[in-house]
């Protein structure tokens, strides 16, 4: 496959309509069936969930993977969760998005210089993709870095993103081991190729309502990607 999707609005076309995971399918449209009763209103998107933003984005922002009542809901990465409501008002501030909320795929969010992905693009059961889950996602990964030309920086959060972005480097062969990359928030490595990788705390609620990730912390991590992205000061 590699090469052979043109744009990424292909490659989001792939990826809505990938079935390579035999438990996330079937559980991402039974919670779209039965729903959660403060949306029993809602459609849910009940399918792989693309990847969003500006397409010449210099900043990726690398996730784990859809929430069962959030992305797999809207259809659109971190909107309509607590992790998305701690991560779109962080972007506004540096400058990445246009707006501070995201609650539905028509709200009008925009993003500008960023573009929001995940090493999983299916919802699992109890956030925790298993690691074949995770390989048959990387494709996507692979083909997603190949499309942003101008990608600069690259932010992950959480440890599992971490890992699986430099999965993706070794794959790449821009790496040959992963000695010397320890997953820390505000951790950051110059890559080979030009890149700058930046680790980050998850945004989920169990993070953010302990204290464990602050929208201080937050913010510094992303002003960090925008300088290390030549983007200049807010």
């Amino acid at each position: 496959m590699a090469g052979s999707i043109q744009s990424l609005e292909e490659l989001n076309a792939r990826i809505i309509s990938c079935e390579r995971c035999e438990r996330l399918r079937p559980y991402c449209a039974e919670i779209a069936r039965v729903k959660r009763k403060a949306y029993a209103d809602f459609e849910y998107w009940g399918r792989p969930v693309p990847s969003f933003g500006d397409p010449e984005a210099r900043v990726l922002v690398l996730g784990l993977a859809p929430g069962a009542h959030g992305s797999n809901r809207t259809g659109r990465m971190f909107t309509g969760d607590g992790s998305g409501d701690f991560l779109f008002p962080v972007l506004h501030e540096a400058g990445f998005a246009l707006q501070a909320r995201a609650v539905t795929p028509d709200d009008g969010m925009k993003l500008k210089d960023a573009w929001i992905s995940a090493v999983a693009h299916c919802a699992p059961p109890a956030n925790k993709p298993t690691p074949e889950e995770l390989r048959n996602c990387a494709s996507w990964l692979d083909e997603e870095i190949r499309l942003l030309k101008k990608l600069k920086v690259v932010v992950c959060l959480g440890k599992i993103a971490f890992d699986g972005f430099l999965g993706h480097q070794l794959r790449e062969g821009k790496l040959t081991t992963r000695a010397g990359f320890t997953f820390g928030h505000g951790a950051e490595y110059a890559l080979p190729g030009g890149l700058t990788l930046i680790a980050s705390y998850h945004p989920s609620l169990q993070n953010t309502n302990t204290g464990k990730l602050t929208r201080e912390m937050f913010l510094a991590v992303f002003m960090r990607a925008r300088a290390a992205a030549g983007l200049g000061e807010r």
